[in-house]
């Protein structure tokens, strides 16, 4: 019985968990009020991640493209994200803040966007747009290098890099997120809210699902400000939910700022969330209110209706971001499940130092394997040629047709999620995610002993 991390063994990669870095940047870039981003590339870099997250969200929102062409991909493409800013500009009175992301392609051209942007700062805005405030932030993202999720942790640290100034303590702590839906932000609101604590949650999507009103129907747009960013340099603490998706920027207040810090763990599940809370009290000094012990008493009480009866044993496989993964991998572990699989998209080599990773190689009990840099196709493969019995899956949309073709129930999470309405809206995070997730999979059970015949009677007597 071992618990073994080991990369893909194979060179290429089948059905992909993950697209590239600008995709994570841009992700981020919604979550700031009067922002859009240029994805300086061709419209495919634009237009493929932003049908991903408008599927995901049921949303439409608003990004552009310096659109690069044949000859920008050869001689270079800089003139195209002049004309892109000043278009912008132009078109959208209310915009402020204009990241700069780059891709491939105009990476390895060598675009110099760092001096564009200085050049654009002395000549378009001064000329052109006097008085007006704009902020040009370049963000690297070539997309040969990690993929979406280092890219969205790369742009929350230029972010907060480029706005951060220190001035007096505002008393507030910063929440970085990591990439979540808005019905997790709404979850991590309600803890913080009941524990007293004012927080800057960074990058704020909580209201990007946008109401349809009798004015007419609204953009969706994030709501972190420029004041949210600047007084990250003034906070009493800083906490990163994800070691992936946010820890650079967390780094780099503590060291810049000297502002205490605390990575992780993602508050998924029972014990995550109580670690989460007792790090508000040590950051905050605020204690636990009876209130969030009374939630825990019902989520505890949720999940023990589930557990014995239905949910032990059952074997596990699971893809995705990685904190998202190793947060879900430790969660069935207290529901009694075995996760057997579980797939982590990247090739980031800092993940056989996980203490995460190595508690779980430590404690788990039966044979379970973490693949790095994989695909869905390592999924399917050991589904149908390696024998792999596999009791459920839980993972994004993507995945969806290695369930429906081999007939194993599906829990859908993380990003994207498209093929089941509105799982944006509830949490995984908090007591709330806990119940919400376990009932999930319990329901997901129940359907296919009803469809397979197997043991359905069962639901007649629970």
């Amino acid at each position: 019985m071992s618990c073994e991390l080991k990369a893909k063994d194979r060179a290429g990669v089948i059905n992909p968990i993950f697209t590239c870095q600008p995709a994570g940047a841009q992700y981020v870039s919604i979550g700031i009020k009067d922002c859009i981003g240029i994805v300086h590339g061709g419209q495919g870099c634009v237009m493929f991640v932003r049908l991903l997250i408008s599927q995901h969200l049921k949303e439409s929102f608003e990004i552009a493209s310096s659109s690069v062409h044949e000859d920008g991909a050869v001689f270079g493409a800089l003139d195209r994200v002049e004309q892109a800013v000043d278009v912008l500009l132009m078109r959208y009175p209310h915009v402020k803040v204009i990241p700069i992301i780059t891709t491939c392609s105009t990476e390895v051209i060598g675009d110099d966007v760092d001096g564009v942007v200085r050049k654009l700062n002395e000549e378009l805005l001064q000329e052109k747009f006097p008085g007006r405030e704009v902020y040009l932030i370049p963000i690297h993202t070539p997309s040969f290098v990690g993929s979406m999720v280092s890219g969205y942790d790369v742009a929350v640290r230029d972010f907060v890099k480029y706005f951060a100034k220190k001035t007096e303590p505002n008393g507030k702590l910063n929440v970085v997120t990591g990439w979540v839906n808005p019905g997790d932000v709404t979850a991590l609101k309600h803890l913080l809210a009941e524990m007293q604590i004012d927080a800057t949650v960074l990058f704020e999507i909580e209201d990007f699902d946008s109401p349809v009103m009798p004015s007419g129907n609204t953009v969706s747009h994030g709501n972190t400000t420029i004041e949210d960013l600047r007084g990250t340099a003034n906070a009493l603490g800083t906490i990163a939910l994800n070691r992936y998706e946010g820890r650079k920027a967390a780094d780099w207040l503590a060291e810049k700022f000297d502002i205490p810090t605390i990575i992780g763990p993602t508050p998924i599940g029972i014990r995550n969330t109580d670690t989460f809370l007792q790090n508000l009290k040590k950051l905050t000094g605020k204690p636990i209110p009876e209130s969030l012990v009374r939630e825990r008493g019902i989520a505890i009480d949720a999940l023990t209706d589930l557990v014995h009866m239905f949910l032990a044993d059952k074997r596990v496989a699971i893809y995705g971001n990685p904190d998202l993964v190793i947060g879900l991998a430790e969660f069935c572990l207290d529901l009694e499940m075995k996760p057997v699989l579980v797939l982590l998209g990247d090739d980031n080599a800092h993940y056989d130092t996980d203490p995460r990773v190595t508690a779980l190689q430590e404690k788990v009990d039966f044979d379970m394997e973490i693949v790095t840099n994989a695909d869905l196709w390592d999924l399917e493969k050991r589904i149908t040629q390696d024998g792999l019995k596999l009791d459920l899956i839980l993972g994004h949309s993507k995945g969806r047709f290695t369930a429906i073709d081999n007939q194993i129930p599906m829990v859908r999470v993380g990003f994207p999620t498209y093929d089941r309405a509105g799982s944006y809206r509830h949490p995984v995070v908090g007591y709330a995610g806990a119940i919400w997730l376990a009932e999930q999979i319990a329901n997901a059970l129940f359907t296919d002993m009803e469809y397979k015949k197997n043991k359905e009677w069962l639901l007649n007597v629970w």
